[in-house]
């Protein structure tokens, strides 16, 4: 959905709409383009506040933060939008995978620890797993497996922009058919 402009009152005030609560969500994170010191466990629980309406219904959410990270240089806004792809599209293949079993609720997991010059983010969730023909696929933009108005193969190839491009990190991922993903992000600690 695209955000649209609109008279509804007819008094000539004109309000923009937003498109969705994803897109409220991204509009949250305004301000920051230059790596600013950042305290990632704090950016993580903000994003968590801001999606909860895209998992709560289908997930539980727990993290398990390291609280001893330290600050380490990040641009805030692109690392948000990072976890916020991660998280809808954690909760979107639990949303699926209960679809297809007697489930009622999976689980996501987000956890912080620092090791060796990195800070890692690891994010699991119980979904179905990444089938192995597409694995090589999944960071391609406008890669999607979703139906069609669903997803539009953007939110994993912004995530691996992001954080490679524009954070000299990694991303990479690590499923099981049956079991679930864990996406695992790592900054480094400059």
């Amino acid at each position: 959905p695209t955000p649209f402009l609109d008279d509804e009152r007819g008094d000539g005030v004109v309000a923009l709409v937003p498109a969705g609560p994803v897109t409220i969500a991204a509009g949250s994170f305004t301000g920051m383009t230059d790596a600013t010191s950042t305290d990632i466990n704090a950016a993580i629980e903000s994003t968590i506040t801001v999606s909860r309406n895209e998992w709560k219904y289908v997930a539980d959410l727990k993290t398990d933060f390291d609280s001893g990270l330290p600050l380490i240089p990040c641009l805030r806004d692109e690392f948000n939008q990072t976890i916020l792809n991660i998280i809808i599209n954690a909760s979107h293949a639990i949303a699926d995978s209960i679809e297809k079993s007697s489930k009622t609720k999976g689980v996501i997991t987000i956890s912080t620890h620092s090791q060796d010059g990195w800070v890692e983010i690891r994010i699991s969730d119980t979904g179905p797993g990444i089938p192995e023909e597409i694995r090589n696929r999944i960071f391609d933009p406008f890669y999607t497996t979703k139906d069609i108005g669903k997803g539009t193969g953007q939110g994993l190839a912004i995530t691996h922009s992001a954080i490679v491009d524009k954070h000299d990190g990694t991303v990479t991922f690590e499923t099981e058919m049956g079991k679930g993903t864990t996406f695992v992000i790592r900054l480094p600690i400059k």
